[in-house]
């Protein structure tokens, strides 16, 4: 209704005056009869008042979608009734809804295209760096052991990069690459510390493990891992030189289960505190390592969210980081 008057104010504004005149130009015309004149005031008046009447009944569905917010998309295809202006108005609406259907369409083609060139790409990048591997390990004379060394580095660096090219294409369909069952933390955490023990051995950084063997919760074992993987390179890193250890826990509070990855390395400054988890942000520590890409944080928290647990991060520099992933009993997929 208010939309209404405010379409019919300027109409107001022109005609109102006008019929007030009408009695005015009777009493200059001479008539001093004020029925007449009131009379001919009271039909532009009514005459006005069925226009407006008339006006607002046909056009009702056209103000009430104007100014209804739509809770999906297909509530603008809804009829508006039967007036030029709402037949016009329909069509302008599905003719809008085709084009974003099909603009949708391209770009979800595209999506699609670029994973599944990226996991083509991926996979095919992982027969050269399983061949160099070999090749490295063979291959003992002629290759001093500090080349060796800097070669594995290099290899494992680009083989987690693969990996989380991998699994960054592997979250825009992520709805159809999980499946959710109860999983032991423990084994978790030793299948991670396992496949980072190069890493560990290289940055002479050592795990410690405090979590029970029968402690179990609810997630999918590939994504977890993923999880755990990228918490432990930051924690193994960022500890290399000054924190030693690495130290996994976990608890049961209530109806949650808290596993906790603990490093005692440089730390993350307060001002980056709130931007860890943005991606491609690698925060003024991030910045003294080349490697940082500054999408790990990012992703497990996007991970997390999607198997609706939740991350905490805690860190005071010269001191270390705390990094707390909290499982729900009850999982209910974002």
């Amino acid at each position: 209704m208010r939309l209404f008057w405010k379409e019919q104010l300027p109409l107001l504004l022109f005609l109102i005056p006008q019929i007030l005149l009408v009695p005015f130009l009777y009493w200059l015309a001479g008539f001093r009869q004020l029925e007449i004149a009131f009379y001919a005031l009271l039909i532009s008046m009514t005459l006005l008042l069925l226009y407006l009447t008339y006006h607002y009944f046909s056009r009702r569905e056209v103000y009430r979608k104007l100014t209804r917010t739509p809770d999906k998309l297909e509530d603008l295809l809804e009829h508006s009734g039967e007036s030029p202006l709402a037949i016009a108005l329909d069509t302008q609406m599905e003719a809008g809804f085709r084009l974003y259907q099909d603009e949708l369409y391209r770009y979800t083609s595209q999506m699609e295209t670029h994973a599944v060139f990226t996991n083509r790409w991926v996979h095919q990048m992982k027969t050269p760096v399983s061949v160099i591997q070999l090749t490295l390990e063979h291959e003992q004379d002629g290759i001093s052991e500090g080349t060796r060394d800097s070669i594995q580095e290099e290899l494992d660096r680009l083989r987690k990069g693969l990996e989380m090219a991998l699994y960054t294409s592997r979250l825009e369909r992520f709805e159809s690459d999980f499946r959710v069952d109860r999983v032991g933390l423990r084994e978790m955490v030793n299948r991670t510390v396992a496949d980072n023990r190069k890493l560990f051995i290289r940055k002479g950084v050592y795990p410690v493990i405090a979590v029970e063997e029968e402690l179990t919760v609810l997630s999918d074992e590939k994504w977890l891992v993923f999880i755990l993987g990228q918490l432990v390179i930051n924690a193994v890193n960022y500890s290399a030189g000054k924190g030693d250890k690495v130290v996994f826990s976990a608890r049961v509070q209530g109806k949650k289960t808290i596993l906790e990855v603990t490093d005692y390395g440089i730390g993350i400054s307060k001002e980056d505190l709130r931007r860890v988890f943005e991606p491609y942000y690698t925060g003024q520590q991030g910045r003294q390592y080349q490697e940082s890409t500054g999408m790990g944080l990012y992703l497990v928290r996007e991970v997390c969210r999607r198997l609706n647990h939740q991350v905490e991060l805690a860190s005071e520099p010269g001191v270390g980081t705390n990094v707390k992933i909290i499982f729900n009993t009850e999982r209910k997929l974002q």
